[in-house]
């Protein structure tokens, strides 16, 4: 990655952007059709439409500022984000042609590669797990007070071989707590601190912002942090694509690579520029905003880095065979 495996900071310096101003785009084609009219640094786009599935957490700040701070339409690319209820059903959405592009939990990704299910390649990082950022949480009427309480109870995540599965299970088993007793609850992000409240689930996975948001709710605390053991500083989330699609459209990879990578810095050092998107696009109130822990953001994928995805997967059992993640990593933009 050219900025290294950074983490967010409250600084005031911003990047200075210098964007051509985008052609108009004229004639253009219908989703999934050439339009050799768009332009942008690289030339004329395969696509200029194009439809991204994304997640409701902060892991999007750097997407949501490519739109609305015009990243993407300084690349000659029109965005339109679809939301997915988990990373397995996100990246579905790519493999089905839903949608162009998805993030997701890296973990799917390489599930799906492993088993066959799916010719997917990496083409962006998106985070990483911070301090705080990510945890196991409870309420205080829950029977579980401790990491060691987990096991036999009943835990909210999204989806199975999902990042809030895979990443509990690690937590537990650093700590020699048994998971294959847990009764895992799968529902949506949203729905956790309701569920946390009446009782439904004893305990579950959440990122930002919905962290801060069932603190408010229910007054949820954190079991453990995730970040600690084999997950920390874990690779968490990113892009990724068909791979019949990354080789049909380099140009518009590399331009939606470009705006990613400007938006991400951009993100990285002022934070200002990150709490109004939460505001708007994560509907949780400013103080929140200013408050809670914002993940690592990264643009640019290392392949030693990513690796240590597939190799937990592997310790986990989720795998039963080696993936290299390097050989998982479509072309990635040097400027």
């Amino acid at each position: 990655m050219s900025s290294g495996r950074v983490r967010t900071r409250r600084a005031a310096l911003g990047l200075a952007l210098t964007v051509a101003a985008a052609t108009a785009l004229t004639g253009c084609s219908a989703l999934g059709s050439d339009d050799s009219s768009s332009t942008s640094t690289g030339g004329g786009l395969e696509k200029s439409k194009i439809k991204v599935s994304i997640l409701p957490t902060t892991d999007l700040a750097p997407f949501w500022l490519a739109q609305d701070g015009g990243y993407f339409k300084a690349e000659g690319l029109d965005v339109e984000s679809v939301v997915a209820a988990s990373g397995q059903a996100s990246m579905t959405k790519a493999i089905s042609g839903e949608a162009d592009i998805a993030l997701s939990t890296y973990i799917p990704f390489f599930v799906a590669k492993s088993t066959g299910a799916a010719d997917v390649q990496l083409v962006a990082d998106a985070t990483s797990v911070n301090a705080k950022s990510n945890a196991i949480v409870t309420v205080p009427n829950s029977t579980v007070k401790t990491v060691n309480d987990l096991a036999g109870k009943r835990i909210a995540i999204t989806a199975k071989n999902t990042a809030s599965d895979i990443l509990t299970k690690s937590v537990m088993k650093d700590h020699g707590v048994d998971f294959n007793s847990v009764n895992w609850v799968t529902m949506q992000l949203p729905n956790m601190a309701a569920a946390l409240q009446q009782g439904q689930v004893d305990a579950a996975y959440m990122p930002e912002p919905q962290l801060s948001q069932a603190a408010k709710i229910a007054g949820a605390t954190p079991v453990i942090d995730v970040n600690t053991g084999a997950s920390q500083d874990f690779p968490l989330t990113g892009y990724g694509a068909a791979t019949k699609w990354v080789q049909a459209n380099p140009k518009t990879l590399a331009a939606f690579q470009r705006a990613m990578k400007k938006a991400t810095l951009d993100a990285i050092n002022d934070r200002s520029k990150v709490e109004p998107l939460l505001v708007k696009y994560a509907k949780i109130d400013e103080d929140t905003a200013k408050l809670l822990t914002l993940p690592g953001y990264g643009s640019t994928l290392d392949a030693r880095r990513i690796q240590r995805v597939p190799d937990l997967l592997l310790q986990m059992g989720v795998i039963t065979s080696k993936v290299d993640a390097a050989a998982m990593i479509a072309p990635q933009v040097t400027s």
